[in-house]
């Protein structure tokens, strides 16, 4: 199983980034996918999930309007776009696939930094 992502980097304030997260070793349309993020000194927090088949999607209330999480099951891969970035979005960014009763599998997370 891996889960694997990328997109991460350093932007100014105000700028955009476009997360990927590609999944193999499970079955990816079983899959709920979410990204998390922790910044240094704090828990991880859930920023995004999107349902298996892309119809149910919910964001925490700091990133809604901002970001979209969205799923490609051709692809097997989750991505989140990232737009008005603010320094508090900085964070180690982590995918998520879940089957609840089943499976839980974490990527190895990207760096998001913000700052000018």
């Amino acid at each position: 199983v891996q889960l694997v992502e990328s997109g991460g980097g350093l932007v100014q304030p105000g700028g955009s980034l476009r997360l990927s997260c590609a999944a193999s070793g499970f079955t990816f349309t079983s899959a709920t996918m979410s990204w998390y993020r922790q910044a240094p000194g704090k828990e991880r927090e859930l920023v995004a999930v999107i349902s298996s088949a892309g119809g149910s999607i919910n964001y925490s209330d700091s990133v809604k309007g901002r970001f979209t999480i969205s799923r490609d099951n051709a692809k097997n891969t989750v991505y989140m776009q990232m737009n008005s970035l603010k320094p508090e979005d900085t964070a180690v960014y982590y995918c998520q696939a879940r089957r609840m009763g089943y499976f839980e599998y974490w990527g190895q997370g990207t760096q998001v930094t913000v700052s000018s």
